[in-house]
């Protein structure tokens, strides 16, 4: 899109009901409506990689369902998201769900596609298996990113059943591959049991800070916010947001909840405070409305998935100012 193109923006309200019509992201048009996007909302309907309770391959369509009564002005950062770039729901990537490494690969493609359009993602899970090849796919744009992962779990273990991707490994395979800048990695929101000592010891190792849900309660989300915001610098950024880093009572609805967890309020304002950083993508994983009360976990994640892009379209319409004014 060109800086003489008015983007897009979702399905009017006040002529068509909220709850009328399909439900794509925040009621936006289809990428093939628009032919591109500055930042395509993508499906990943996988949960394979589950080690727990399975049902986050239907957790994009109902985050997308929730994202109905979402609007066009975000209050929070002063932005219209919509207006300042094209954004477009890109429908779903379709995965094997008998194949884990098939799938993996299918991703990958998918989202060097997508990227290779000039957007930028914003992709619902799925298990959060399918981070490992979302971040494959940005690593081969911007060079290895920077990563904030909110999560209550760490992600970094090696195998599980002798299975190297699995929704509890993407992150061990990121380090290993190359794909992530280890001078700025951070877990946020990690709590509950963990198999042993050595879990924190091998997670350290590979680089990653940790910020607990403890540390967020206690020293508030501003200062996280701006802890996360010197880690990361200028570097390309990645966030990767599996929806139980919030506690269950803001998200019942997946598939391994520890208690303890952060309100969907913490989370929200951590975000807002990232708005300076350089966010190339970003996925929410993890949603498993099966086991949801009353839409509460997937209108989390649709307002997760609304901060996260309002960071990019204002990202987006500062750089093309930019390159207008040169």
């Amino acid at each position: 899109m060109t800086g003489n193109e008015t983007p897009r923006g979702p399905v009017d309200s006040s002529r068509i009901p909220r709850y009328a019509g399909p439900a794509t992201f925040a009621r936006l048009p289809r990428l093939d409506e628009v032919g591109r996007a500055d930042v395509a909302v993508v499906g990943v309907p996988f949960d394979s990689g589950v080690s727990y309770r399975p049902g986050a391959r239907f957790g994009g369509n109902a985050i997308r369902e929730a994202s109905r009564l979402l609007r066009p002005y975000n209050p929070a950062q002063d932005a219209s998201p919509f207006a300042l770039a094209q954004v477009a729901d890109g429908g779903d990537i379709a995965v094997n769900p008998f194949n884990i490494n098939e799938a993996v690969e299918t991703v990958e493609a998918a989202a060097d596609d997508l990227i290779g359009t000039g957007a930028r993602l914003m992709t619902l899970g799925g298990d959060h298996t399918i981070a490992l090849p979302l971040l494959r796919s940005v690593a081969k744009k911007h060079g290895p990113v920077a990563l904030l992962h909110f999560d209550a779990h760490l992600d970094t273990w090696d195998t599980y059943f002798g299975a190297e991707y699995t929704h509890g490994t993407p992150f061990r395979r990121a380090v290993e591959e190359g794909i992530l800048d280890t001078s700025a990695l951070s877990h946020v929101g990690i709590r509950g049991p963990l198999y042993g000592k050595q879990d924190l010891t091998d997670d350290e190792k590979m680089g990653f800070g940790i910020v607990t849900s403890a540390d967020v309660y206690r020293r508030g989300a501003d200062e996280v916010a701006d802890q996360l915001r010197q880690r990361i610098g200028d570097r390309p950024l990645y966030i990767s947001i599996d929806i139980d880093c919030l506690d269950p009572a803001h998200a019942p609805g997946t598939g391994t909840p520890e208690a303890g967890g952060m309100t969907s309020r913490e989370l929200l304002e951590i975000l807002r405070g990232l708005a300076s950083c350089n966010l190339v993508s970003a996925d929410v994983v993890e949603v498993a409305p099966a086991y949801d009360h009353a839409e509460i976990t997937s209108v989390a994640a649709s307002h997760t998935a609304y901060e996260l892009t309002t960071i990019m379209s204002r990202q987006i319409a500062a750089a093309r100012e930019e390159n207008e004014g040169k």
